[in-house]
């Protein structure tokens, strides 16, 4: 169960951990990144189910919850909420770190992760979310959204919608399961399947430069040849940052330095627009 339960708990028994402004005790950043609402949705991968984020049950506000074997074939119809700056940087229910700028969201009873497709009921928008949390628990809603993905949808300026959720399977071949080291998957970029490094995002404070990590290779020749690539696809600055970890060093390509990531998102979303969708922001 994730951490913020406990932020959750102690704040109030009558609200959930889910948020809509302008509740006094989460909030939307404090400048909306400029086209944020152009996200790119998230892209549904074979994913093995994660070790922590799938009790049989569990308890919250009094209430038992029973997590689901199989999200195969579900549908849900309710309310949908969001999330923000509150909770941004901990640790959600699957025991990654919760980034209210990615195609995110939290649910009772899915398997972690899941794939969800949610429709705004009212006007038609479809996003796709990984669902990776749990949560919303408050009476009615059925999903929590991250800040991006209630951009998207349209949910930020009532801080609710109604909405029909639908699990999405990924496509049977089009990616590669996650079977191999755990530092490693497989991304689709020009038709062809690249092995890219995944590593945690570092929670972002309002200051502080700012770079998106693209990839992270073991040979530097490779991580050179991205950078080239970047360079001439973005004309923006790439470096290469050096890095060990238990014994291993990696040469990790990044875009920037960026003052903020407002300032860094327009980028972002250029980078999931040729393919590199497991761009992550970090700080130096």
């Amino acid at each position: 169960m994730r951490t913020i339960f406990i932020i959750c708990c102690l704040a109030t028994l009558l609200t959930s951990c889910s948020s809509q402004k302008p509740h006094l005790s989460d909030s939307a950043p404090d400048i909306h990144p400029h086209g944020i609402e152009n996200t790119p949705d998230a892209i549904p991968r074979i994913e093995p189910k994660s070790r922590g984020g799938n009790p049989a049950s569990y308890t919250v506000f009094g209430k038992r919850y029973y997590v689901m074997d199989s999200s195969h074939g579900f549908t849900q119809r309710g309310t949908a909420s969001w999330y923000g700056t509150k909770f941004h940087g901990n640790k959600t229910s699957n025991g990654e770190t919760y980034d209210m700028y990615a195609m995110t969201a939290a649910h009772k009873s899915l398997p972690l992760p899941s794939y969800v497709e949610v429709t705004n009921l009212s006007t038609g928008k479809k996003i796709i979310v990984r669902v990776n949390d749990r949560g919303p628990f408050h009476g009615g809603r059925i999903i929590d959204l991250s800040y991006a993905a209630a951009a998207k949808l349209g949910t930020l300026k009532k801080g609710t919608s109604t909405v029909e959720i639908r699990v999405v399977s990924p496509p049977s071949g089009d990616l590669t399961t996650l079977d191999s080291p755990p530092d490693t998957l497989f991304v689709k970029k020009n038709n062809a399947l690249h092995k890219t490094p995944v590593f945690t995002e570092t929670p972002l404070t309002k200051k502080g430069h700012v770079f998106i990590q693209v990839g992270a290779f073991s040979s530097l020749e490779n991580a050179s040849k991205l950078k080239k690539q970047l360079e001439l696809a973005l004309k923006k600055m790439v470096s290469i940052k050096v890095q060990t970890r238990a014994n291993k060093t990696l040469f990790i390509v990044r875009v920037g330095p960026y003052l903020d990531v407002n300032s860094a998102h327009p980028t972002r979303v250029k980078l999931n627009e040729l393919g590199f969708t497991d761009a992550l922001y970090a700080k130096n």
